[in-house]
């Protein structure tokens, strides 16, 4: 449990520096934040779609 919730923590500040680190990079090149923008839509879009199929059991529904 203990690596597991480490490399969520790590992932997520990953995501976190690479997310900020883009938008800058974005506005520098663009000198706007409109794309950054459909870039944080479309990275939601994603993760919701990616979460669609699960489907959420009782402990005690399922058969061991």
């Amino acid at each position: 449990m203990g690596t597991l919730y480490g490399i969520v923590f790590f992932s997520h500040q990953l995501g976190s520096f690479m997310g900020v680190w883009l938008g800058g990079e974005l506005y520098d090149l663009y000198g706007d934040y409109t794309l950054v923008w459909w870039v944080g839509v479309a990275v939601g879009l994603f993760s919701a779609i990616v979460h669609l199929p699960v489907r959420e059991r009782s402990l005690n529904a399922r058969t061991v």
